[in-house]
């Protein structure tokens, strides 16, 4: 009997000893599976996505140090429609709607002279400059041009062609492309020369939306244009004279 007992308290010890010895394993198991996954989650999720983020937004150039999704320095021309505390909206001489949000900041002209925001009324021809986000522009100067001026130039004498929902995008080149020019390449820029450039694309090329500035590797500048189905790239020297578009 006692030798009976014995064995049935060795055969306990050794299930609840078998029984650790498997739920250890098991456990180490699942810790070394959840290790694993982790890993591999952490590493997937750390792999850029084609495609995706600034550099691959429709639209914007590829790959290049100017790719962006954000606003920057810009501006267009255009005549004033409705007016109100805010800012007001205008078309470009292309027909593009844009709306001018202005700010405590804003500063006027009227031609050359120091003027307030009382002189942007209906009807008259603006040349705006600040800080483009697509067809809205947030106004850090705001110039009533005379008559005749920029602001209401018709954009056929220029040869813009307008946009239009569905049509294709034209394809063409005038003047000089800077060499070794490649679109999404170069430096976004802001200030006085972004202000510059931009009113010397509108100047040659009134209609679209400027929405952004960019210095290439040469000294020149690149202007990238919206709201138009041609030009979409204008060029401007150091003089600040444009060159080229495309």
């Amino acid at each position: 009997m006692a030798t009976q007992a014995r064995w049935q308290r060795v055969r306990r010890l050794l299930s609840k000893k078998v029984t650790w010895i498997v739920a250890a394993a098991l456990t180490g198991a699942v810790i070394a599976l959840s290790v694993v996954l982790a890993t591999s989650h952490s590493t997937t999720s750390a792999q850029p996505v084609p495609g995706s983020g600034a550099a691959g937004a429709p639209g914007f150039g590829r790959g290049g140090t100017n790719a962006r999704s954000g606003p920057a320095a810009g501006g267009a021309s255009g005549t004033v429609g409705s007016v109100s505390t805010a800012g007001f909206t205008m078309s470009t001489a292309t027909g593009q709607k844009v709306t001018v949000n202005e700010a405590a900041s804003t500063t006027y002209q009227n031609g050359t002279s120091p003027s307030t925001a009382s002189a942007v009324t209906a009807g008259e021809s603006v040349l705006v400059l600040g800080t483009t986000n697509g067809t809205t522009i947030t106004a850090t100067q705001v110039t009533v041009q005379p008559a005749g001026g920029s602001g209401a130039a018709t954009s056929s004498a220029a040869g813009v062609v307008p946009f239009q929902q569905g049509a294709p995008s034209t394809s063409k080149q005038v003047g000089q492309i800077p060499a070794n020019y490649s679109q999404g390449s170069g430096t976004i820029v802001s200030g006085a020369t972004a202000n510059k450039a931009t009113e010397a694309a509108l100047a040659a090329y009134p209609g679209g939306v400027v929405d952004r500035v960019v210095q290439l590797s040469n000294g020149e500048y690149e202007v990238h244009y919206i709201g138009v189905n041609w030009p979409h790239h204008i060029f401007v020297n150091q003089n600040f004279t444009v060159v080229g578009a495309n």
